[in-house]
């Protein structure tokens, strides 16, 4: 790496000095576009209005809105200057809003006039003074006028840059408390897997609230000068593919859902509907994989050799089609809690099945391994893992062993080249009648397989194996759900389903029965299903409440 970085300060100052005259961030129709120097000058003047109202180094200052070029902004009138981000999740409900302001004890907030409504009237009036995220203007001043020289102090690598709330699949919310250090390792161990220069250009899809944007999407694209795009509409196809042809992005970073629909709404269909591409596919495997992969790199604009994979397991039939078809993708493995990185590869390091080896500098070992199977828990240490979990010292303490190593939860198998291969996570294993353990994300990879279904998720009830399943848009018509003839379509399918998977998975991961369910399952920020929600059967078909 060219450069060495010890906070975040020393990335904003390095930076706007460096790249001063070069896009850092813009809409990707072109509008609200910044330079280096401008970014960074609009950022010290909000400091200067933050210290004018008493919001000082070590102050907390919250972000609630969708992502925009103002989103780095606010990031950085607070972390340059000492400050402390706590970034929220677009989605959170308003009593999640206040009850993170409150515990984080914020003085401040960032917002956007789409989501100002979601502070409530007693947490805003606590707070000394709010802007809107759109265009960076006072949107209230609190109950009491404060003009003031607040102290500002640069940070140690030590001092705190970001509180972030998470309650991933599990449920119980926890502010995970990140370093500098945390961040600037992370821009390292980036720097090792996949180096990004000034000509770079990023297409953000991902909210920026979550620690897998922040740190690649933002934070490492900044840190080299490159240009960061965000998009003004939700990620759409009728919005992503004349965004992929106008910035002819080079680095993307997504979720494994992203490219999932891609390939089974897309690719597959066309496939199929094609009897040249069909005649190719069982006489001339090689040349179909090269003419897909050659379109799909076209639809991304053409320049894509980076697209970043995290957040959950790819489903494995999608990522044999990638590899085969030449795209440049590569699969990430980490966590809030180590900002996030733990394992990385680059697209010309890829293996089917893994997540690559521990990321630079980072020490990564199986804990209880199983004799049998050779599968443990993954733990950490090193300098991406945090701090601790805010106000919270017995959870802190829970998650580290006995010599200082961070506990996952995640199950793994690490192969004779330090490659990791994630299994699942802890909670989510199910026990077999013989005690073998059965991940549930592995049945779902094969569900997910099936035509017309969406997403699956599989539970153990009664003892028993149950999948339940969303089909796409548009294959079952819910306004006949009680009608013979929808009835012995569902019973027809359910079947089928039942039929094509246990036909492909081991005896001890067959399923008993398949439950339909009428709406999306609810998911985290990285659109991971939130297991904990479905694992009770619901009443009299009630659905599983959003801000639970």
């Amino acid at each position: 790496m060219r450069h060495k970085f010890q906070t975040l300060t020393e990335v904003f100052n390095y930076s706007i000095s460096k790249f001063s005259k070069r896009t850092s961030f813009c809409f990707s129709d072109g509008s609200e576009q910044y330079t280096y120097q401008e970014f960074g000058d609009r950022c010290r003047h909000l400091s200067e209005q933050l210290a004018n109202f008493g919001v000082n180094s070590g102050d907390r200052i919250a972000i609630l809105s969708q992502n925009m070029p103002n989103w780095p902004v606010a990031y950085f009138s607070a972390v340059a200057f000492g400050r402390i981000a706590v970034p929220m999740l677009t989605e959170l409900t308003p009593n999640e809003v206040g009850n993170i302001i409150t515990h984080s004890e914020a003085k401040a907030a960032f917002v956007s006039k789409r989501l100002y409504d979601k502070i409530p009237e007693h947490v805003l009036a606590q707070l000394r003074i709010v802007f809107y995220t759109d265009d960076l203007s006072i949107a209230r001043v609190g109950d009491e006028a404060y003009t003031c020289n607040g102290t500002i102090s640069a940070p140690t690598p030590d001092n705190l840059a970001c509180i972030i709330y998470t309650s991933g699949t599990s449920g119980a919310a926890k502010g995970v408390m990140l370093s500098h250090r945390n961040f600037v390792t992370n821009i390292l161990e980036a720097w090792k897997a996949q180096h990004v220069y000034k000509r770079d250009v990023f297409l953000s899809i991902l909210p920026l609230a979550h620690t897998y944007e922040m740190s690649i999407g933002m934070l490492y694209a900044f840190s080299h000068g490159a240009a960061t795009y965000y998009l003004n509409r939700p990620p759409t196809p009728s919005v992503l593919i004349p965004s992929f042809s106008k910035i002819r992005p080079t680095v993307m970073l997504s979720v494994p859902l992203v490219i999932e629909k891609i390939y089974r709404a897309s690719i597959v269909p066309t496939v199929e509907k094609s009897r040249f591409l069909s005649h190719l596919k069982k006489y001339f495997p090689a040349l179909l994989y090269w003419l897909v992969g050659m379109r799909l790199k076209k639809t991304f604009g053409g320049r894509i050799k980076f697209f970043g994979i995290g957040g959950a397991k790819l489903d494995i039939e999608v990522e044999k089609f990638l590899k085969k078809a030449h795209f440049p993708y590569a699969i990430g493995y980490g966590l809030t809690e180590t900002a996030p990185l733990i394992c990385n590869a680059n697209p010309r390091q890829t293996h089917i099945g893994t997540t690559g080896i521990a990321a630079y500098g980072i020490q990564v070992r199986l804990e209880n391994r199983d004799p049998e199977t050779g599968e443990g828990e993954i733990v950490v240490k090193g300098d991406n893992v945090m701090r601790g979990y805010y106000k919270d010292y017995d959870r802190t303490q829970s998650v580290f062993t006995k010599d200082g190593w961070f506990r996952t939860g995640d199950l793994a198998s690490v192969d004779k080249r330090g490659r990791y291969s994630i299994k699942g996570r802890m909670g989510s294993v199910i026990i077999g009648p013989s005690g073998e353990n059965i991940y549930p994300e592995e049945i779902e990879s094969v569900i997910n397989n099936i035509k017309d279904i969406s997403e699956s998720l599989v539970v153990k009830r009664n003892g028993r194996l149950v999948a339940l399943v969303h089909f796409n848009d548009n294959v079952l018509d819910w306004n006949y759900e009680n009608q013979d003839r929808f009835i012995e379509d569902m019973a027809r399918r359910r079947e089928e389903i039942l039929k094509f998977v246990n036909e492909r998975v081991n005896r001890s991961s067959r399923i008993s029965d398949v439950e339909v369910e009428k709406e999306p399952f609810i998911k985290t920020a990285t659109l991971k299903i939130k297991r904990f929600l479905y694992k009770e059967k619901k009443e009299d078909g009630e659905a599983p409440k959003k801000d639970q």
